[in-house]
């Protein structure tokens, strides 16, 4: 029974192999096929390209529109903020509300912020004069729209009680300040208090936002304010959802920036210029964000066309070679040129598509670029492998059959893995446009190669057949021409014949990049004695890689995404500096009726807001009926005293727009209402707020208090990290699942083994190191990490498969050919690669240089695991080459008896042509016999 188990797997194990067989075969076959298609009707796939390039490229100017909407690219689509901030909203309009719910950088609607800072460590509290000198040249600022004025009181947010622009309370204590130097006091005579003061009408205000760099004075049971450096002043714009409106407010917007720069400018130059001579100007408006994010898109325009200057300058040294005959550098410079006009079509679609350009977008031609110039080289690798004696046309079919089979499988991948990225799976526009315009590079690129560049590989080729010089297009002087000209001649026209060395017998292997790798460095890396010290480095490698991965951090500030010397950076620094003690008031909004003079209803709500700093009706108002001496221990109590006292009293008149009356018959019910939270915090406040985040929101599902918490921030907070991590994860594990169940399709499983291990590798190693560079995970690291991905497998793939099919008697032989063979394309593409991502570098950007030090790892990590850790380790491990060293063993006796016996016929033959010397030379020693 154990024989019939054996025999039946090995029959099993056999069908499978025959099986992967033919699948190889036919594949191979039908590139091979479309090899000789293209080669037989070369002017036809040059045309098309050209022509499609044409099309398509001509709609990207005319077509081109930026996103204009932040949210809409890099907050999470779905996420329970955007629901909570529904329900806010149709409860208290956070248009009349934005005043009170403060937040950083993501303030709904238009508006205007200032931060005025006091020189050389000055007392902000007495520059009043100067401070409200801005803030009138402020509300003096007109906007000339189809002929008419518009100033701030035309459109700002208008409180309903007295139809007055809502301003900041901090006006309101300067004014008072500036009312008591005038009257010949000190501003120490206006009592200011922080975080919380008291206003001249009575109101209790927060000024946690609104004064920062405060030195509390000594011994102050109240908290009084010694000094202030700086000075925060919002002004708010209506949002009236209509585009007359709209373009008002951009413009004035506009123009607050520029009044803000003129005051900036004039305050540098140590004048009183504007009123602001000891003050420095910084602002920032809704328009800020958006005009920075979109600057590095225009940024780096420049540096973009040197990146690929210096590719084409990279891939045209890379492919030449001594031998003027057979050298192609020509075909590099056409190699690039052809991912650029399939970069260019690609764009068209984009754009046709109503797709809108953003700066996150930036990286598609570096990443198609990356992908389209290794099929590139390997094309040209292929066909300097071909036989030199075949006709032109078969080289490219034998070409294309050697090479397109890995570059059709690593182009699926790429598709594979950023489909996936674009799929309903991922949370963030950006990303998802991103991934989406990628697939389309891929596949414009995929068709591109094999079209145009293959028909510039059908001229080359043809060229080459009939002895033309490489460069210059000229026939090449037979040899004995040669002989009689200048070296300096003879050096040009060459055609490598007498470079050869008995190491070369093919003339192709005379290219420097082969050369190297050939002589020297596969000796050198399968040494035994280099083999230890790699094992040492991968381990270090590996090390440092997971004391990386344990440190990531999610990249939720959209300031990482700015231009990095823009105005928005400046102030989002200036403002975390000065104004980062609290974080951004929350709003606590109940939104079901409640019994609020239930005493366990009040000491529930007292634990729900301690350890903050609140803003609260409530409080307010149980402090209020201790002061008359009155109790409200019913309903009705409580809002006859609520409605009839409380609110007319002109200190708390504004805690109107916290409460929903209902009148249903004699009844009236509190049905909602709202309060505010401020947490203190230190500088790293976007962490504390997810922490905040994350800890009041499961009380809001299990608490008998039904509430939710809102804060604009949060909406860009909201589930981010899971947001933008789970593209990486399905794009991986994507990949994963196609590589498994390909195992059996594939003609050597081990290929697709080592090939998981390998990316893995890389991935994690990536992810490590560009932690521990500082590189938050934010949209355009994931999309670096998802592009690692496919880096790894377009150049180890290759590089795996030659070695697991490879059939030479021990491992160092294979892992040898297999670098001879793919080593030159991989060296050539990495070096294209970063030398076309270095000008980035220069890009006064953060997205940019996220971008590059991504890319510069992704490249680092691939050469290395190619180059340094698969040859050692490659040598120690599966699969065997003992089967294949049998059959050569048996090959090789085999061709010893051939030659045996060849011999043996060469000695009969020269023995019958002796005799027969020897009779032609003594004819009469025969006629004696």
């Amino acid at each position: 029974m154990c024989f019939i188990g054996r025999n039946g797997a090995s029959a099993s194990w056999i069908r499978r192999r025959m099986l992967r067989q033919v699948i190889h075969r036919g594949l191979k076959a039908s590139f091979y096929w479309l090899g000789l298609f293209v080669s037989r009707h070369p002017v036809f796939f040059l045309t098309v390209p050209a022509v499609l390039t044409i099309i398509f490229g001509s709609t990207v100017l005319s077509r081109f529109k930026p996103e204009r909407d932040l949210e809409i690219l890099v907050a999470p689509t779905h996420s329970l903020a955007k629901i909570e901030r529904s329900l806010a909203n149709s409860l208290f309009p956070i248009d009349q509300s934005k005043n009170k719910l403060y937040s950083d950088l993501h303030t709904p609607g238009r508006y205007g912020r200032l931060i005025l800072l006091a020189k050389s460590g000055g007392n902000i509290l007495e520059l009043a004069d100067q401070v409200l000198q801005v803030h009138k040249k402020v509300l003096d600022l007109r906007v000339n729209y189809k002929g008419f004025n518009y100033t701030f009181a035309h459109l700002c947010v208008m409180s309903y009680r007295d139809k007055r622009c809502l301003l900041d309370d901090i006006i309101t204590i300067f004014e008072d300040i500036r009312l008591a130097v005038l009257s010949n006091s000190t501003f120490s005579k206006v009592p200011v208090s922080y975080p919380n003061t008291t206003l001249k009408d009575g109101r209790v205000s927060f000024i946690g936002h609104q004064l920062g760099g405060v030195i509390p004075a000594p011994n102050s049971r109240d908290q009084q304010v010694k000094s202030a450096r700086a000075v925060q002043i919002t002004y708010y714009l209506h949002n009236y959802d209509s585009l007359a409106q709209d373009a008002i407010a951009e413009q004035w917007e506009s123009e607050f920036c520029a009044l803000a720069r003129q005051l900036a400018s004039a305050s540098a130059a140590g004048g009183g210029g504007g009123g602001a001579g000891d003050l420095y100007v910084q602002s920032l408006t809704s328009l800020s964000l958006w005009r920075d994010f979109h600057r590095t898109g225009v940024l780096a325009r420049s540096e973009v066309l040197v990146s690929l200057v210096l590719v084409l300058l990279a891939a045209t040294v890379s492919s030449s070679m001594r031998d003027c005959l057979r050298g192609k550098p020509f075909l590099g410079l056409l190699g690039v040129l052809t991912i650029c006009i399939a970069n260019v079509t690609a764009a068209g679609i984009f754009f046709i598509s109503d797709g809108k350009f953003n700066s996150t977008l930036l990286g598609i031609p570096f990443f198609a670029m990356g992908h389209g110039t290794k099929g590139v080289f390997e094309l040209l690798a292929g066909w300097r492998r071909t036989r030199e004696n075949l006709p032109f046309k078969e080289r490219v079919a034998d070409a294309f059959a050697d090479v397109m089979v890995c570059y059709t499988m690593t182009s699926s991948l790429y598709i594979i893995t950023f489909g996936m990225g674009a799929s309903p799976f991922t949370n963030i526009e950006s990303v998802k446009i991103f991934c989406q315009s990628m697939c389309v590079a891929i596949l414009v690129n995929y068709f591109y190669v094999f079209s145009f560049y293959g028909s510039c590989l059908v001229f080359a080729g043809q060229l080459e057949q009939n002895r033309y010089h490489s460069v210059f297009c000229c026939k090449i002087p037979s040899v004995e021409y040669l002989d009689r000209q200048p070296t300096w001649f003879k050096t040009m026209m060459s055609d490598g014949h007498d470079l050869s060395t008995h190491h070369d017998s093919i003339p192709y292997q005379n290219h420097f990049i082969q050369h190297f790798l050939r002589e020297h460095y596969t000796e050198w890396i399968t040494n035994t004695y280099v083999k230890p010290f790699v094992v040492i480095l991968y381990l270090i490698y590996a090390s440092f890689s997971f004391m990386g991965c344990l440190q990531i951090s999610d990249g939720s500030n959209i300031v990482n995404l700015l231009a990095s010397n823009s105005p928005s950076v400046s102030y989002a620094l200036t403002q975390q500096k000065y104004f980062s003690n609290y974080s951004p008031v929350i709003g606590f909004y109940i939104y079901e009726p409640i019994e609020y003079w239930n005493a366990t209803v009040q000491e529930h709500l007292k634990t729900l807001g301690h350890g903050f700093n609140k803003i609260s009706w409530i409080d307010n108002f149980f402090q209020y009926l201790k002061v008359v001496n009155v109790s409200a221990s019913t309903k009705s109590e409580f809002i006859t005293i609520l409605q009839t006292s409380f609110l007319r009293s002109p200190e708390y008149q504004h805690f109107k727009d916290d409460i929903i009356f209902y009148k249903m018959r004699d009844e009236t019910e509190i049905i909602a209402s709202r309060m505010y939270l401020v947490a203190r915090t230190t500088e790293k406040t976007r962490e504390e707020v997810v922490e905040l985040l994350e800890r009041l929101r499961p009380l809001s599902l299990i608490n008998s208090i039904k509430f939710i918490v809102f804060n604009p921030t949060f909406v860009f907070m909201d589930r981010y990290s899971s947001s933008v991590i789970s593209p990486i994860l399905t794009s991986g594990f994507s990949v994963l699942i196609v590589l498994i169940l390909t195992f059996f399709l594939v003609i050597n499983p081990l290929g697709n083994f080592w090939l998981i291990l390998t990316v893995t590798s890389v991935e994690l190693g990536v992810l490590g190191l560009m932690t521990l560079w500082n590189v938050d995970m934010d949209s355009i690291s994931i999309l670096c990490l998802i592009y690692t991905l496919n880096f790894a497998m377009d150049h180890c793939a290759p590089h795996l498969y030659t070695f697991v099919l490879a059939t030479e008697h021990t491992r160092t032989q294979c892992i040898k050919i297999s670098l001879e063979e793919h080593g030159a394309a991989i060296l050539q593409n990495t070096s294209c690669f970063v030398i076309g991502m270095m000008p980035l570098v220069f890009v006064p950007s953060n997205l940019t240089y996220s971008l590059f030090k991504c890319s510069l790892l992704t490249a680092g990590c691939t050469v290395l695991h190619c180059f340094v850790i698969l040859p050692v380790f490659l040598t120690f491990f599966p699969p065997s080459k003992k089967r294949h060293k049998k059959k050569k063993r048996a090959k090789r006796k085999e061709r010893e008896r051939e030659r045996e016996r060849e011999k043996e016929r060469e000695r009969e033959r020269e023995r019958e042509e002796i005799e027969c010397i020897e009779v032609r030379d003594n004819p009469d020693h025969v006629t004696n016999v």
